[in-house]
C-alpha cells in the first residue's frame, strides 16, 4: 500500500530557503517556496526583491515515510520538519493551493508579523542583528516596538525590538 503524499513545512537554516528549494527539486521531490516582492531595505538602491513569504521555511510534498523524510532532511540547509514528538504535521493541500494562488496573483501581498500576538507566542527574529533568534512574545511596548524573551543557557533575557523584525511561529514541541 503506497502512502499518499502530503505537504509539510521544512525549517531551513537562516537565508537557505533558495538553496534548500533547489537541492530538493533536484531530488525530484515537489517543493514550494512562496515568494513576494518587497522594496529593498538599502537606502542606496531602489530595487524590488523577491523574498520568501515565510523566511526560514519551504514546503515539501512527500509521503510520511521515514525514508522520504530522511531524504529531505539530508538536504544541505534543511533543519527539521515542523511537528511534534510524534512526527511532522501535514499541511492541508488547500492551504498550499491558496498560497500558490496568492503568490502567483501578481498583487501586493500584505504581511504582518504582529497581527494577533499574545503573551507567550513563539516568535522568530527575521531582520536586524538578531536574525534567526527565537523567543517568546512578552508585550507590546508602543510605537511599533515589542518585548520578547530569549532563553540561552538556562537563563532568560528580555529584549525590545521592532515589531516588524519578528514573525509569529507555530507552537511546536522541541
Amino acid at each position: 500500500m503506497k502512502l499518499t503524499q502530503q505537504w509539510y513545512a521544512l525549517l531551513t537554516r537562516s537565508r537557505f530557503e533558495n538553496v534548500v528549494h533547489d537541492k530538493i527539486h533536484q531530488k525530484s521531490i515537489h517543493v514550494f517556496l512562496p515568494k513576494i516582492k518587497v522594496k529593498s531595505q538599502r537606502k542606496d538602491r531602489n530595487k524590488m526583491l523577491h523574498v520568501p513569504l515565510f523566511p526560514g521555511y519551504v514546503f515539501v510534498n512527500i509521503s510520511p515515510t521515514p525514508r522520504e523524510q530522511l531524504m529531505v532532511l539530508k538536504t544541505m540547509g534543511a533543519v527539521r520538519l515542523l511537528g511534534y514528538k510524534d512526527g511532522p504535521v501535514p499541511i492541508p493541500d488547500d492551504h498550499i493551493e491558496s498560497l500558490k494562488i496568492i503568490t502567483g496573483s501578481g498583487l501586493d501581498i500584505i504581511t504582518g508579523p504582529g497581527a494577533g500576538l499574545a503573551k507567550g507566542d513563539p516568535v522568530l527574529v527575521v531582520n536586524g542583528p538578531m536574525t534567526g533568534a527565537t523567543g517568546e512574545f512578552i508585550q507590546y511596548k508602543g510605537k511599533g516596538r515589542v518585548i520578547i524573551k530569549i532563553e540561552a543557557l538556562g537563563q532568560f533575557a528580555g529584549v525590545e525590538i521592532d515589531e516588524a523584525d519578528i514573525e509569529k511561529t507555530p507552537h511546536m514541541m522541541p
